[in-house]
């Protein structure tokens, strides 16, 4: 009797938190949503996730609140939410590539597959090469020509190590022959202003230096997109440069582990119709983003296929951490 009873009151307690927690999934959202933006405010990221929740915001109901919180190549916000924000759906952060590819190269406080809990994958980037308008380099092949002279003597501003804008121009140096020095700083703003101010000879990063290009105070040298832009039909992509890539570094959003699927589906519906809103394409076109859409379940398939990817180029340049 004593053991029925006792398997009578857990059944009981679990209907209840079971039911709690149902109660608690159909009333969100309650109070603010905190979505972290793992790099400095004013950066291509920053901008087109602050449209993306302005919009989702209005068809939870209640505001999204903007997070900066850049450092560690775009994963100590991510890895500050693993590691203190609780599941509720209140904490969620974008997921930028980095997530996925830094486990691979040291040591972090996060498991890429386990630590989080993906929600909707969003878009990705246009990258590209640029370099001081009155610089010496007038295309791409002159950088080459010079770095092979002189090895390790150009170098280039990326919004950090183990970006994907770094692993991108090592994969580059790497198929051209040549040594290039990175100098990592925290985002777009900075990268912009190194090369600018003449403190490095290359930036490399996504269309934050879309206005200095325009305004003819950089020159852009290359694109690392499957095609010529519209935006500059006279920039050469790296494939027609003759290497065989195209980066563009997906993104989406995700939560920490442990989240309700109903919460889940409640942030996924809200940030795929904000994906959808003309107003939002419109801002994420002013950064030559495009809308890549993928539900919960092929992101999470996604995830597992980056870091297969990500594995195998690590290796090929020397970057795969040593067990």
């Amino acid at each position: 009797m004593r053991f029925a009873t006792v398997i009578t009151r857990t059944l009981a307690a679990a209907a209840i938190i079971g039911v709690a927690t149902g109660a608690m999934a159909q009333s969100y959202p309650t109070k603010p949503i905190t979505l972290i933006v793992p790099w400095p405010a004013g950066g291509s990221t920053d901008v087109a996730m602050r449209a993306l929740a302005e919009n989702a915001s209005k068809h939870l109901g209640q505001p999204i609140v903007i997070d900066n919180k850049a450092g560690a190549s775009g994963t100590l916000g991510p890895a500050a939410m693993a590691a203190t924000a609780k599941p509720d759906g209140y904490t969620i952060a974008q997921m930028p590539i980095t997530v996925m590819r830094l486990p691979l190269m040291q040591k972090v406080s996060f498991d890429a597959e386990k630590s989080f809990t993906y929600i909707v994958h969003l878009t990705g980037y246009t990258f590209g090469i640029t370099t001081k308008a009155d610089s010496p380099y007038k295309t791409w092949k002159d950088v080459v020509d010079f770095a092979k002279a002189n090895p390790g003597k150009v170098t280039y501003a990326t919004p950090g190590a183990g970006t994907s804008l770094h692993i991108g121009m090592e994969q580059i140096a790497d198929a051209a022959g040549i040594k290039l020095t990175q100098v990592p700083f925290k985002g777009g703003a900075e990268t912009g202003a190194a090369v600018l101010g003449g403190h490095t000879t290359l930036q490399a990063d996504s269309t934050g230096w879309k206005p200095l290009v325009e305004a003819g105070q950089l020159r852009l040298l290359a694109i690392w997109t499957a095609n010529r832009s519209k935006v500059w039909p006279d920039v050469p992509t790296l494939k027609e440069l003759g290497y065989p890539f195209v980066f563009d570094s997906p993104f989406g959003i995700a939560g920490p582990k442990g989240m309700d699927p109903k919460i889940v589906e409640i942030l996924h519906d809200a940030f795929k119709k904000a994906l959808e809103d003309p107003g939002v394409i419109a801002t994420l076109e002013r950064y030559d983003m495009v809308p890549r859409y993928m539900s919960t379940a092929d992101y999470n398939t996604a995830v597992k296929g980056v870091i297969a990817q990500e594995t195998a180029a690590l290796s090929k340049i020397g970057l795969l951490k040593k067990e």
